[in-house]
């Protein structure tokens, strides 16, 4: 129950979202089952973001933990309203926009008066988004597991062996583009162009914001000493929230052609992936349970090669969060069983929280 105090906000932004969403139910219908509909509908997109977000809360934190505390409130703050209202509101209005070669307020006339003409511009654009997200996330798992420098191992006999090529140059890019071509072929013959050109756009956006994230975080370095994680981890933290929310933007329109009933409904999944995050920065949960990150980061895999399928078959999104959700759920008892065959050494590894590092501060 202590962690409770972690989802207030969360729990706050629920309740105004969820009455919101019957507001518009019943402005729109007039009618008491309307305005449940649609309370409905807020809460299943919810719990859909929640779900596909379990491994974003982890990466994120795994990256705060190395970033400054001013850093930390800014991504906490600024980067949550990106995060709702960029990628949950601006994002879709955006790909209807250069998709229907209109204009952005022409985009928000579309979603507001058409909205199944909405819909369809934006389900005729997933294969785009399914190539570049999913390219974007592989090249952030495989860049865990492709490190000469990783000692700790989860599944021995995959990542030692992968750990031993981490040294030689573009292995990972290399596995990428191979497994780009593959499905290249088992896509539409009209569509092969399109889905390899996404693919290297999102291969060339992680290549760009990593080599800016370093070039960026060496001159704040050089600036202020020894502070680490400036705008370059910001920026990467925010194009990573980017490729992980692709799947459920794309998903929701299954159950909703409404732009406003979808941003409701992300949105109110998007404060629990802060507060997850913020839960586990000030918790040490990364250090307490070494195979969490693990688990997070092959669930990211997962759901990269999840978004190639989508470009070939249907897959659902339920069933992708529960993927997930279960590889993280294993990785933490995995963890647990760890810990309580080597008590003693966990204790020593996990920092006392009154002398950890400055708290992330909410707001």
């Amino acid at each position: 129950m202590a962690s409770l105090h972690y989802f207030t906000w969360s729990f706050i932004v629920t309740a105004v979202g969820l009455a919101l969403g019957a507001w518009l139910g019943w402005n729109a219908t007039g009618t008491i089952g309307g305005a449940f509909s649609i309370f409905f509908i807020c809460a299943v997109l919810a719990v859909l973001e929640i779900s596909l977000s379990f491994d974003n809360a982890i990466v994120n934190a795994n990256k705060l933990k190395e970033m400054t505390p001013v850093w930390q409130r800014r991504f906490l703050t600024w980067g949550i309203l990106i995060a709702v209202f960029g990628m949950r509101v601006l994002f879709p209005l955006v790909i209807v926009a250069i998709a229907a070669s209109i204009g952005p307020i022409a985009a928000m006339q579309l979603a507001i008066n058409e909205p199944d003409e909405y819909s369809r511009i934006m389900l005729d654009a997933h294969l785009s988004i399914a190539a570049f997200g999913g390219t974007f996330l592989m090249m952030v798992a495989l860049s865990f597991f492709f490190d000469e420098h990783k000692e700790i191992h989860w599944v021995r006999f995959i990542e030692e062996r992968v750990t031993r090529y981490a040294s030689m140059r573009g292995a990972e890019i290399t596995f990428v583009l191979v497994l780009m071509m593959i499905f290249a072929h088992l896509v539409d013959p009209a569509e092969k162009l399109t889905f390899i050109l996404s693919a290297v756009y999102g291969l060339i956006t992680f290549l760009f914001v990593d080599i800016l994230g370093k070039v960026l975080d060496k001159a704040n370095e050089a600036m202020v000493g020894a502070a680490k994680g400036g705008l370059g981890a910001f920026l990467y933290l925010e194009v990573l929230d980017a490729s992980f929310s692709f799947d459920g933007v794309i998903g929701a329109f299954a159950l909703t052609q409404n732009l406003f009933v979808i941003a409701i409904g992300l949105g109110i999944g998007a404060m629990y992936v802060r507060s997850m995050t913020i839960m586990l920065v000030e918790r040490g949960t990364l250090l307490e349970y070494r195979y969490l990150e693990h688990g997070a980061f092959y669930a990211i895999l997962a759901l990269s090669v999840i978004m190639y399928a989508q470009a070939v078959v249907h897959v659902p999104e339920v069933l992708t969060g529960l993927g997930g959700a279960t590889v993280i759920g294993i990785a933490l008892w995995s963890s647990i069983r760890y810990n309580r065959r080597r008590p003693f050494e966990i204790e020593e590894s996990v920092p006392p929280r009154a002398t950890a590092e400055a708290p992330v501060e909410r707001h």
